[in-house]
């Protein structure tokens, strides 16, 4: 398992104190704002968080110790922050999207059906990708659908939806 996860990205200069407005990549710029500490990708730098406050659904603004100007906040634009997945706090039954990619998915019986490419974000339920053999499928991330993850054993059990995977 990765030790730091994407969190978000910076995409502009805020104000003129050095400010930058980073896109949240989690369920919420809440979490990104509740953080001290924000890495690179390697963890080799380290970026304390002097303040945060959300911006919307979607982004924060961000003041990073040492970037005190408009000029210094704009070589920060486009870099991609990280988080320590220590640092986060997780609810029972919730994942990082990092550690769902990649997780084989089968049925109760064993049978098959592809690994997780992506999670899609919906509104009302997310929604995994599901590829095998160049083909994609999606099924709802619920738990009539989602019968059990198993991040340790990189696999995922669940109850397929009849059609779903039938072949044209």
């Amino acid at each position: 398992m990765k030790k730091y996860l994407e969190i978000a990205k910076i995409v502009s200069v805020h104000g003129v104190r050095g400010e930058v407005n980073a896109q949240a990549w989690c369920d919420s710029p809440k979490i990104l704002c509740g953080l001290k500490k924000l890495y690179s990708k390697d963890g080799a730098v380290v970026y304390t968080l002097e303040r945060a406050r959300p911006k919307g659904d979607e982004t924060a603004i961000l003041k990073l110790k040492g970037v005190d100007s408009p000029e210094t906040a704009q070589t920060l634009r486009n870099r991609i922050l990280y988080a320590d997945r220590e640092d986060i706090r997780l609810e029972s039954g919730s994942y990082f999207i990092a550690d769902l990619i990649g997780l084989e998915v089968f049925d109760e019986a064993g049978n098959g059906y592809g690994k997780i490419a992506d999670v899609l974000s919906t509104g009302a339920n997310d929604v995994y990708e599901i590829e095998k053999g160049g083909k994609k499928y999606y099924i709802p991330a619920i738990p009539s659908v989602v019968l059990k993850t198993d991040i340790e054993a990189g696999r995922m059990t669940i109850f397929p939806m009849e059609g779903l995977f039938d072949e044209d």
